[in-house]
């Protein structure tokens, strides 16, 4: 399972709060909420402090939106150990 919500939207940058695990089909859920909001010219933070857990398809979108400047904040160790950066 997995809810995102949108805790802060202003001017061109919005801001989600991800619960529970990034895996299995909330992977292209996750993608797609994202990149609809990047597609808008919207500059996108992730706040992961509540996710459990995320899958290899998982862990791969966070790098990939990482890649794409997407503001990933608050991960728990393991993962962000698993998304490769050091500081989130």
């Amino acid at each position: 399972m997995l809810r995102i919500t949108t805790t802060e939207a202003i001017g061109e940058k919005v801001k989600f709060r991800v619960d529970g695990q990034i895996a299995g089909p909330f992977v292209k859920l996750l993608q797609n909420t994202c990149e609809s909001q990047m597609e808008n010219g919207m500059k996108v933070a992730i706040d992961l402090k509540h996710v459990s857990f995320a899958d290899r398809e998982g862990i791969t979108l966070l790098r990939s939106l990482a890649g794409r400047r997407v503001e990933l904040l608050n991960a728990e160790p393991f993962i962000a150990n698993q998304i490769g950066i050091t500081r989130l």
